[in-house]
């Protein structure tokens, strides 16, 4: 049987919610795409869990958070809460900060919803041509394209794909790393863990009490949706096959609970806890889970490859446009990896913060204490907002111009975020007008952001072929950018700050010299 053949700009390989934002990203940026995803439909179990104010500031920029937060549950939902079993009272409690109520720094509020709820809204954010039901099973590098040869798992049929570009978002078994024979670093696997989908009616244990997690000694319990439904998540037993998980999950909810959960679907998984070594392999790049699988404990993962995608597709259109060189691209690697690391290490101390809690509760009981009495927790206030970690990412690649030549500060520490207009950091919220936010004038181009547009305007006759648009600053925010009344910040696609002027710009070819710096491109 001949095989067939097609032609795009961008193969996606994986269409979790990375590929399927990717996808999106792309189109807007008038680049062809093709998405695979071997599964014959989106995933019918609510795996991630929370969408975090970074991620959804994209999805802003998307036109889709107003969508994503109503189908969400209510804000009072963005809390944890420790019980010894779910029918016991707390132990221990604290909010999701970002996710509970709106924080100053950002004009976006993260929400607690089921990822079978979140995909649906990316998969209609875009047209782009998407096939069900179709792996990829070969890869081969030419000297201007990638040949990638599919199958259509139901009827066998392959198809011989030539792309520009691959974006291998497909997972952390990722069959695209695998065949490019990428390693990994990290832990690697840390264990099989079980989620079990369930009806049951838990309304008068929780309803007054909401909370997007409660963690348990017998397994942790998640409402799936606002209108019901549940799932609990522990260590997989050893003959799953033979598991009561109906009873093991009315044993959890706790002997005097009597509920008899009413199970839906049962899957098996492994948490695993690794970086890629590499993230590009000439026209191949890694995103998501295929370059870095976090632990679930913080909701970490989903959300920094949400942020791969942000980093990841203004550079591929600018390339395929011609306005970037194609050296661009290195820098993407340069910039994710080391916030893969750090979030890695972030959603392992997570994990160890939790255990920390277990077993001080463990101690409590076992000492005789009162079962009533609250345990202290091991983090600050504002630990599971992680802020520093979302908000404060900074960059350092040739893709940022840094003053005096100077690398960016190292970004925070999990907790704390300061904001600030360094070169390589995300631009500060900051309001323009009562509903429109500086993070709303970014979009497909670059933005000039300059308390005097004027005498910014003679050097954008100089700047084709990139895409530029000139936005003023209100007065008031010039000390808060550390500029002065001529200076500018030139803010990448992405919402990153690519180069600071703090006043009178030295040349007339200063800005054709940063958009050629930055985009890695050779000026007409």
């Amino acid at each position: 049987m001949p095989v067939a053949s097609a032609e795009t700009d961008v193969l996606i390989v994986g269409g979790g919610p990375v590929g399927l934002t990717a996808r999106a990203l792309l189109e807007r940026w008038g680049v062809r795409v093709l998405l695979v995803e071997k599964h014959r439909e989106l995933s019918p179990f609510p795996r991630s869990r929370l969408v975090n104010v970074r991620s959804m500031e994209i999805f802003r920029q998307l036109g889709l958070a107003a969508g994503i937060t109503a189908a969400a549950f209510a804000p009072e939902y963005g809390r944890i809460r420790f019980r010894d079993t779910l029918y016991d009272r707390d132990f221990a409690t604290e909010a999701m900060v970002g996710i509970n109520a709106p924080v100053p720094e950002s004009p976006a509020l993260g929400v607690v919803t089921s990822q079978d709820r979140l995909e649906p809204a990316l998969l209609a954010a875009a047209d782009a041509q998407v096939r069900f039901g179709v792996e990829l099973i070969g890869l081969a590098e030419e000297t201007d394209s990638v040949v990638a040869l599919l199958v259509d798992r139901h009827s066998g049929d392959e198809t011989r794909v030539r792309a520009r570009y691959v974006l291998a978002a497909d997972g952390a078994n990722s069959t695209v790393r695998q065949l490019l024979g990428i390693d990994t670093t990290g832990p690697g696997a840390l264990g099989g863990v079980t989620t079990v989908v369930f009806d049951a009616d838990l309304n008068r244990w929780c309803a007054r009490q909401p909370a997007g997690v409660y963690f348990t000694a017998h397994g942790s319990f998640l409402p799936l949706y606002p209108e019901g439904g549940w799932s609990w998540f522990a260590p997989t037993p050893e003959d799953p096959a033979r598991a009561d998980w109906p009873g093991l999950v009315s044993r959890a909810l706790g002997p005097s609970a009597e509920v008899r959960a009413e199970v839906l679907r049962v899957q098996h998984w492994v948490m695993n806890a690794f970086v890629a070594e590499r993230f590009r392999h000439g026209r191949i790049l890694l995103a998501g889970d295929a370059a870095h699988a976090i632990p679930i404990i913080g909701g970490l993962g989903m959300n920094a490859g949400v942020a791969d995608a942000h980093n990841l597709c203004w550079r591929l259109a600018g390339v395929l446009h011609g306005w970037a060189g194609p050296s661009l691209l290195e820098s993407y690697e340069t910039e994710r990896q080391p916030v893969a690391h750090q979030t890695l290490r972030q959603a392992v101390a997570n994990t160890q913060l939790l255990l920390q809690v277990q077993n001080r509760r463990r101690d409590q009981l076992q000492s005789a204490e009162a079962a009533a009495a609250r345990i202290e927790l091991p983090w600050s206030k504002g630990f599971f907002a992680q802020l520093g970690l979302v908000l404060g990412v900074a960059y350092h690649s040739d893709a940022v111009l840094t003053d005096n030549g100077t690398p960016p500060e190292p970004p925070a520490s999990g907790t704390d975020y300061v904001p600030t207009t360094e070169p390589g950091h995300r631009m500060p919220h900051l309001w323009l007008t009562p509903n429109s936010s500086t993070l709303d004038t970014f979009g497909e181009w670059f933005t000039l952001l300059t308390p005097d547009p004027t005498h910014w305007e003679r050097q954008t006759t100089a700047t084709t072929p990139w895409p530029l648009r000139i936005e003023t600053l209100p007065h008031e925010h010039i000390d808060l950018c550390d500029l002065r009344r001529h200076g500018a910040l030139l803010i990448r696609p992405d919402g990153h700050i690519g180069a600071r002027w703090r006043d009178h710009p030295p040349s007339d070819a200063t800005l054709r010299h940063a958009l050629t710096t930055i985009t890695r491109s050779t000026p007409p």
